[in-house]
Formats: C-alpha cells, structure tokens, sequence
C-alpha cells in the first residue's frame, strides 16, 4: 500500500516559481512511475509530467514544457514538480501519481491507481 503526502502549492504571481513534493508514506517508488496532473477549476484533470523512478525519459505536457521539470530525491523517496514561470493558467489543484503504466499510457490517469490528495496553485496578479 503507498499513501501519497503533497506539499508545496500557494498563491503567486504570474513570473514566479513554485516547487510541489510528493512523498510516499509506505511502499517507494522503486518499480513505479510518478507522475503529475492537474485539474484547473471547471476543467477536467489532464496530465502534467510523468517520469518511471528507475529513470528514462521523462515526459511533459505540451504547455509546461520548458517551464516545468520533474526530479527526485531516492534518499527520501520524494518526487518534485519545479514549476517556474507560472502563468494564470497554471492555476489547478495538482495531483501526484504513482502506477506501472507501459510507455503507451503513462500520460493516461488510467494507468495510475495511488494518488495524493492534491494541492492547489493559484497563479494571480
């Protein structure tokens, strides 16, 4: 059994960083994939990024890409969201995943069957 601990989410403004974490109270991440998603408000959830934690390659939505970046702590079991030049659209309540999806559905929230309890992110001026 995994439980999935989100933190890091807030108010900014348009420009700034945020960094979200995700850590795992019981199994790790060993043999799993973690991945991200979000929901904007009045919108239904779409992926983010997704990473499998042995490594490889890592996977974005087209609208974030170069903007955020997917890493991982192994010591401590913790996968980040760095999110830098946030923008209005951003704004979501983001979701951590972990799964064993196959490469052809690792952007699918199918694929994922632990989840964090999400944390909002609100991109306002």
């Amino acid at each position: 059994q995994m439980q999935l601990v989100e933190s890091g989410g807030g108010l900014v403004q348009p420009g700034s960083s945020l960094r979200l974490s995700c850590a795992s109270t019981g199994n790790t991440f060993g043999g799993y994939a973690v991945a991200w998603f979000r929901q904007p408000p009045g919108k239904e959830r779409e992926f983010v990024a997704a990473r499998r934690w042995s490594g490889g390659t890592t996977y974005y939505a087209d609208s974030v890409k170069g903007r955020f970046s997917f890493s991982k702590d192994t010591s401590t079991n913790t996968a980040y969201l760095q999110m830098n030049n946030l923008k209005p659209e951003d704004t979501a309540v983001y979701y951590c995943a972990v799964g064993r999806p196959i490469t052809s559905t690792i952007m699918t929230q199918s694929a994922y069957y632990y989840w964090g309890q999400g944390t909002q992110v609100t991109v306002s001026s």
